[in-house]
């Protein structure tokens, strides 16, 4: 792949990493070339102490995007005050780029009075129902904050089904009326539609992978996005059968860097995200991914005649 000219390299799109804790010293000292930076909202709550620390120092060097894990934005149980509250110290602390969660559940109630938490990502039926219950929450955050919030596509390993003559969204007109609705932006994540897809595949779909999530692309509305995110994934395939795992360890596949090319061409230069959560390789493999990101979207970029010449 050809690289981005030099003189091109302010035109392309802005490229962050996940800042994990393996690199905070190292980065902090080699202060890479990257445009913004994105952590967990929910590892930095405590109101003090050495994590706050580094993410106050990252952030006089760095742009930061928060990203939480934990809002559950989609439970009938309502969202949590206590860590609302934690969230809305964190941004007037940071004042971040941007605040983002995902179009999900993880809390609900557990019997009189109590309420479980599932430390997870479950996905939302696409119902009128639970597109009413995300609407009033995203909205809830937003009044909070005081600021614009993104909500991102989920990857699902179930799905519910709605009940009968209950209508049933597609997952990006359900994303579209809740960005119109709420006024609030969408982060889409390009592996989480791979990962989809390709299980979508294994269940029977006689569907292109790379062309059904191009085709969930084309459905969303352009003006929308606010950012995407690229990571790795994993085939599993045991006594339990076969399944694709979103479970950022490894590098972005040539597929997905496929999908994210028409991403940036539908959206334009939207600002970009490699997310790499476990088994966190050294910081070089990640700005070489962050480089990469910067290539695809340069080139995606081009008119075709430019290209050509």
């Amino acid at each position: 792949m050809l690289a981005v000219p030099a003189s091109e390299t302010s035109r392309t799109v802005s490229v962050g990493i996940g800042w994990r804790h393996p690199h905070y010293a190292q980065l902090l000292h080699e202060q890479p070339a990257l445009d913004f930076l994105e952590v967990h909202s929910e590892n930095f709550f405590a109101p003090g102490g050495a994590a706050l620390a580094v993410l106050e120092r990252g952030r006089a060097l760095y742009p930061i995007s928060l990203h939480g894990v934990g809002l559950s934005l989609g439970s009938v149980a309502g969202l949590d005050p206590w860590h609302l509250d934690q969230l809305d110290a964190l941004v007037r602390r940071i004042d971040p780029v941007r605040v983002s969660d995902h179009a999900s559940f993880a809390r609900a109630a557990w019997g009189p009075g109590r309420t479980v938490h599932a430390a997870d990502l479950l996905p939302l039926p696409f119902s009128d129902e639970a597109l009413e219950t995300l609407c009033a929450h995203v909205q809830q955050v937003q009044d909070r904050l005081q600021r614009r919030f993104m909500v991102e596509n989920l990857s699902a390993y179930l799905q519910w089904r709605c009940a009968p003559g209950e209508r049933e969204w597609a997952e990006p007109e359900f994303l579209n009326t809740l960005a119109r609705r709420t006024g609030c932006e969408l982060l889409v994540d390009v592996n989480n539609l791979y990962v989809n897809a390709l299980n979508a595949q294994l269940q029977g779909h006689p569907h292109d992978p790379v062309a059904a999530c191009c085709a969930w692309l084309d459905a969303i509305d352009p003006g929308t996005v606010g950012e995407l995110h690229v990571a790795g994934h994993c085939h599993v395939d045991d006594a339990h059968g076969r399944i694709v795992i979103d479970d950022h360890g490894s590098r972005v596949c040539d597929a997905v860097w496929a999908v994210y090319r028409h991403a940036i061409r539908r959206f334009g230069a939207v600002p970009t995200l490699v997310e790499w959560d476990t088994d966190v390789p050294a910081l070089d493999v990640l700005l070489d991914e962050a480089g990469k990101a910067r290539q695809v979207a340069w080139h995606a970029l081009q008119p075709a005649e430019a290209l050509a010449a």
